[in-house]
């Protein structure tokens, strides 16, 4: 564990870094309302390199969008096992300044001809985010991303573990092959340097011209070229007319405090309510008992029979992140391709892998298991829990069990704070909480992922 001096004294915060470590900080600083929030700010994911892309644009003086939008753009990279620019997602933000709360889907979707691919929703739905609640340039944003494309990067032990698993889809798709397999036709070990040029020229088409180069134009009749070949086409149309849809979010009563989850109508929305039903009343109070962890699995496992769920594939290819601003905004993702690779197809000359199909096997219901969450401190009140889980329903019970902690009382700094998702693999959380002006990043405990302070910058020596 690690402490940081407030900023009221001679030395800054600085960029603190570590992979799948607690870190705590002190370093925070009080608006006008009197709630205290963390001088730079914080990240957690399940990639490092993506985490430390958000801390560096948070570190610049970037919000939690322009972080979060950072962070996804650089896991399409880093992590394209779950994360790419052909997949879709949810975010919940907290706006603390306007005390606006708010759901962004931007899930994949269905095409009208019901083929193996989704229309990719991930663009648009971060495009929008950052315009809404972003303050920096959106070139800034996609730029780390791009660079990493472009000139490479280190395999990670969390990308590494993913792609042994996968590594049946990679070898089935030439532009998953040419990045990841060596000469050999073996899977590239963690360490060695992967790149994607291809990815890197979309990503620096989507940097200067907006989500209208991916959905208008030659990106966009690349992917409905490509696909009107492969028995599953995605139309020029169907692209062009994606639109990503702002809803309020789901808000559940947790003693008092306030959490905020995707609404209903959306299939992790209804997935984690009715988790959250058996264990917290109408009125907010909590039936648990003193047995929070064995009641939080007995409603997964109702929650699973009633939406008629047994038996789910081991990889569902997606993944969680959070951050948390030094203005008190907060915005936690979850993002998506519907099985690792999504549909193991990369559509050529792009390096845009799309996602499998809603409606096409089990894979398909990995957007039920998306739990982005946010927890205030009662209405218009400070941020206290912002967190995702995601890939699968222990991801879901994880972010439960943290809320619950949450409302009891119990002090969510500690390494133990976070329940692991256990003997499900890919199933993972990641969440930030903030009590009493102490704020800790808890990065998934049995995953590779990492928790950082972003020190805000200005004026360091």
């Amino acid at each position: 564990m690690r402490r940081f001096l407030p900023p009221t004294r001679s030395l800054p915060c600085a960029l603190v870094c570590t992979a799948a470590l607690l870190i705590v900080t002190a370093c925070s600083s009080s608006d006008d309302s009197g709630t205290t929030a963390p001088s730079g700010g914080y990240a957690v994911g399940d990639e490092p390199f993506a985490v430390k892309a958000a801390t560096s644009i948070l570190a610049q003086g970037g919000s939690a969008a322009d972080a979060a939008t950072a962070m996804f753009f650089t896991l399409s990279v880093t992590y394209p096992v779950a994360a790419g620019l052909g997949g879709g997602g949810i975010c919940v933000v907290h706006d603390q300044a306007t005390g606006r709360n708010e759901v962004f889907n931007f899930l994949a979707r269905d095409t009208a001809s019901q083929g193996a691919f989704a229309i990719p929703g991930n663009v648009a739905g971060f495009a929008a985010l950052q315009a809404a609640y972003g303050n920096m340039p959106w070139q800034r944003d996609v730029s780390p991303a791009e660079q990493y494309a472009a000139t490479g990067f280190p395999i990670s032990s969390a990308l590494s573990d993913r792609l042994g698993s996968a590594q049946d889809v990679v070898r089935l798709d030439a532009g998953l092959a040419r990045e990841f397999l060596n000469e050999s036709g073996a899977v590239r070990p963690a360490g060695q340097i992967a790149t994607n040029t291809d990815l890197a020229s979309t990503l620096a088409a989507i940097r200067v011209g907006g989500a209208d180069a991916f959905y208008r134009g030659n990106i966009a009749a690349k992917i409905s070229g490509y696909t009107s070949t492969q028995n599953g086409a995605i139309s020029i149309a169907e692209l062009a007319n994606y639109q990503v849809h702002r809803e309020m979010p789901r808000v559940v009563a947790l003693g008092g405090e306030l959490g905020y989850l995707p609404p209903e109508q959306i299939g992790a929305g209804a997935f984690a309510g009715t988790l959250l039903s058996r264990l917290v009343d109408s009125e907010g109070n909590i039936v648990t008992g003193d047995h929070v962890a064995t009641a939080t699995a007995s409603a997964t496992k109702a929650a699973l029979d009633q939406f008629g769920i047994s038996e789910l594939p081991r990889d569902l290819g997606a993944t969680g992140f959070a951050v948390v601003d030094n203005s008190g905004q907060a915005v936690s993702c979850a993002v998506t391709l519907d099985g690792p690779f999504g549909s193991g197809h990369t559509v050529p000359g792009t390096g845009i892998t799309l996602a499998r199909s809603p409606s096409s096997g089990q894979t398909g219901i990995a957007a039920a298991f998306l739990t982005p969450a946010l927890a205030t401190d009662g209405q218009g009140g400070s941020v206290m829990l912002a967190g995702a889980g995601a890939g699968g329903p222990n991801g879901t019970a994880a972010i439960a069990y943290a809320l619950l902690r949450l409302a009891r009382g119990v002090d969510m700094t500690q390494p133990d704070s976070v329940r692991s998702t256990g003997i499900a693999p890919y199933d993972t959380v990641n969440v930030i909480t903030c009590q009493g002006g102490i704020c800790a990043t808890l990065p998934d405990p049995q995953a590779h992922g990492l928790g950082a302070a972003a020190g805000n910058v200005t004026g360091a020596q």
